[in-house]
Formats: C-alpha cells, sequence, structure tokens
C-alpha cells in the first residue's frame, strides 16, 4: 500500500512538473526597472500626503524639524528641478511658497509630472548621457536612479510623522 502511494505521489509530481517549468517572467530593461522602482516611491508619496490632514502639514515632531508640510514641498522642489535637468526644460521654481494641503499637493503632483516625462524618456541608449546634477555632470541613469534614492530617504521621514499622528504608512498597509 505504501509502496503503491508513492508511485501514485510520483506520477503526480511528474505530470505536474510542466505546469511549473512555464518559461520565466523576463528580466525587465534597465530603464524599465527604475521606471517599476520610481512608480512605487511616487505612489507612496502621493498616498502620504494625501493620508495627512490638513493640520498634520505643519506638525514637527520637534522645534528643529521640517513640517510634514516642509518634506513634500521638498520632495516638491528636488524633482522639479531634478527631472527637469534631466529633460533638459528649464526648473520649475516655486516663487510663492503655498500654504495649504491642497497647493501643497497640487505643486508635489506637478513635480511628478515632470519626473514622469524624465523616466518616460530614459533609454538604454540614453542612460549613460551626461546631464546637469547637483554635483555636475551625471550619467541619465544615476541622476533618476538618485531622485529615486532622495525620495526614499524623504519618504522614509514622512512615514514617521504619519506613525507619530497614528497614520499607517502607505508602504505598511496590507496588499490585497
Amino acid at each position: 500500500m505504501k509502496r503503491h502511494a508513492l508511485v501514485v505521489m510520483g506520477l503526480a509530481g511528474l505530470l505536474a512538473s510542466p505546469l511549473v517549468a512555464q518559461a520565466p517572467t523576463p528580466t525587465p530593461s534597465v530603464p524599465d526597472a527604475i521606471r517599476q522602482q520610481y512608480n512605487t516611491v511616487k505612489n507612496n508619496l502621493l498616498k502620504a500626503a494625501d493620508k495627512m490632514p490638513e493640520d498634520g502639514y505643519d506638525f514637527k515632531p520637534t522645534p528643529e524639524e521640517r513640517s510634514f508640510g516642509g518634506w513634500v514641498l521638498h520632495v516638491a522642489d528636488a524633482q522639479a528641478q531634478g527631472c527637469a535637468r534631466a529633460l533638459g526644460t528649464p526648473p520649475v521654481i516655486l516663487m510663492n511658497p503655498v500654504k495649504t494641503k491642497a497647493g501643497i499637493v497640487e505643486y508635489l503632483k506637478g513635480s511628478f509630472q515632470t519626473c514622469d516625462s524624465a523616466y518616460a524618456a530614459l533609454t538604454d541608449a540614453n542612460a549613460s548621457e551626461p546631464i546637469p546634477s547637483y554635483r555636475g555632470p551625471t550619467p541619465r541613469l544615476a541622476a533618476l536612479a538618485g531622485n529615486i534614492e532622495h525620495d526614499n530617504e524623504c519618504y522614509g521621514s514622512m512615514a514617521v510623522y504619519l506613525r507619530l499622528k497614528g497614520i499607517v504608512p502607505p508602504s505598511s498597509e496590507p496588499r490585497h
């Protein structure tokens, strides 16, 4: 009986193996992988900006810290500058700093429009082209990867502010 069960299990495994041996998922190109990372942090930042209530935009854990709204503006300013450079266009400069949640979020969304264009324009062919950056000429890919790194660092600070206000950060929400 045991031998018969082992034979049946072995045959079932053999018959199921073609299902497991399907073609692997292709590896994305470097530009596609960078765009995936960018879209992840973009979604986290937009959701975080939305989740914080209006009165939380002035919140600072200590007087020396930047406010939550200040973090959102910082991300938007850095993106407006860096992604405009990657596109070879003049950067958008915030002349009259906005103070309301709605105005700050609108500015953030505008900076993402600029970055969406910069990441969409990234190709294998132009990834190594030098573009101006904060530290001098930088390969386009490195500059855009640096933007993602900066966005993730800022999001990490913003996530702490959300938690201090009793709000679950977007990246910690359950996946559906």
